[in-house]
């Protein structure tokens, strides 16, 4: 025969809980302790009971998203990108056209650190051709 040992403290503790009976406000107090600190929300979703989020008022400008996005690597060069406003590090690039301009833009370079879209996932194929438009248009 098996015997399991199981301490009498554990059983005084278990009795205990089951014994306790919590006031309407110990309980309340409990809740909020253990209560989430937060919640996720989806768009259209009207249970959160918060103000819905406005919808963009449309794309942003090509300055927008550079000065957003594509600024960390084009005004300090990092990377070996080149920086907006130098003529001479953008002349080969824009001797290859808008298309391939544009191309680099949306899915980046391989070999270096330009990732798809700049890395802003956030943007739209439209404003990063502006960005990329904004950014020959002021290294000329």
């Amino acid at each position: 025969m098996m015997r399991i040992a199981v301490p009498l403290v554990a059983l005084l503790a278990a009795a205990a809980v089951s014994a306790v009976e919590l006031t309407d406000s110990q309980r309340a107090a409990i809740e909020e302790r253990i209560a989430p600190s937060g919640e996720v929300c989806l768009e259209g979703d009207s249970s959160c009971g918060g103000p819905a989020v406005a919808a963009s008022s449309g794309p942003r400008s090509g300055q927008e998203v550079y000065d957003t996005a594509c600024m960390a690597c084009h005004a300090t060069g990092a990377g070996g990108a080149p920086v907006l406003g130098d003529a001479a590090a953008w002349a080969d690039r824009i001797a290859k056209g808008a298309d391939a301009l544009h191309n680099s833009g949306l899915n980046g370079v391989p070999g270096t650190g330009m990732m798809a879209k700049g890395g802003c996932m956030n943007c739209s194929d439209e404003e990063v051709l502006a960005a990329v438009d904004y950014m020959v248009e002021n290294s000329q």
